[in-house]
């Protein structure tokens, strides 16, 4: 008979590709992943880890069992999700990240919500980048994802998944107040080709949208400075170091010296939820889409 435990160890170790990955998935030590999976080759009588390396590889064997182990843990995750739903009560742990923005501009409102209607409901919510947080979805890491698209930009989303929207956000450009356009009422992405832009991380969706934007534009972007934080970017333009992009959501408050001034584009991010479509049924998860929806709705 297969352990189960130690399928989802080899799981885990298909999908990060390391030992130490596997451990920090699981939130267990190298070692154990280790014991476990000396277990599972003794239960199954043939090797399932090689060595590449430093590090590791599965064998044909192991490749085989972990195609096995991903649908068995898919059909276990469906029938807890069955089962608590069949008990029709929110209860368990819950497990869910948003990108740095929508975690400051939902996350209070929606986790406090989920507190007062669901106190049996364990909640543990993290800071992610959409990217990171889908594949946490996927791996079975967190329940719940709050990712974005950009109007013109969608963000690939792997199957086996489930999406609720839950707010158009619509940008602008923030500007020092001693900018040339800072009276417009409105402005075009064109008129910025000379200036300076305060950006993403290099790599991150947000950064390569707008140089995609730009770019679109017939405008190569000038980039002087990178930071995360919406906040961080918006107090280098107080500095008058450049312009950034400004969505709604967790931007408040604005620092003094700054003016955000909306474009012709009607530039959006469509900012919604996702999970797994095995724990479909799960009242968690309704629950938390509808407390998270709630949030979006007092945004506007």
């Amino acid at each position: 008979m297969l352990n189960l435990e130690r399928l989802r160890t080899l799981d885990a170790l298909a999908r990060h590709g390391s030992v130490s990955g596997a451990a920090d998935a699981l939130h267990v030590t190298t070692s154990a992943v280790s014991q476990q999976m000396g277990k599972l080759e003794r239960e199954v009588d043939q090797q399932l880890l090689a060595k590449n390396g430093r590090g590791i590889r599965l064998t044909d064997a192991g490749l085989l069992l972990a195609e096995h182990a991903a649908r068995i843990l898919s059909q276990v995750e469906l029938a807890q999700s069955d089962l608590e739903a069949h008990r029709g009560q929110v209860v368990g742990e819950l497990r869910l990240s948003a990108f740095p923005t929508a975690a400051r501009g939902l996350f209070p409102a929606a986790l406090s919500a989920l507190r007062a209607r669901h106190p049996a409901l364990r909640v543990r919510s993290s800071e992610l980048e959409p990217e990171q947080g889908i594949a946490g979805v996927v791996r079975g890491d967190l329940d719940l994802a709050v990712v974005l698209d950009w109007y013109n930009k969608p963000m690939p989303l792997p199957g086996g998944l489930v999406k609720a929207p839950l707010l158009d956000d619509p940008a602008g450009v923030a500007l020092p107040v001693g900018h040339r356009l800072a009276d417009r009422e409105e402005v075009d992405l064109g008129e910025f080709a000379e200036d300076e832009w305060i950006t993403w991380g290099e790599g991150e969706f947000c950064h390569e949208w707008l140089m995609f934007t730009l770019r679109s534009r017939g405008i190569e972007p000038l980039v002087g400075h990178r930071a995360a934080e919406t906040h961080t970017q918006l107090n280098l333009v107080a500095a008058g170091l450049g312009v950034c992009i400004a969505p709604l959501l967790g931007r408040h408050p604005v620092p003094e010296g700054v003016l955000v001034v909306p474009l012709k584009q009607r530039v959006r991010r469509h900012v919604y939820v996702v999970w797994r479509a095995d724990a479909d049924r799960r009242p968690s998860i309704r629950a938390a889409v509808q407390a998270l929806r709630g949030a979006a709705e007092s945004i506007g």
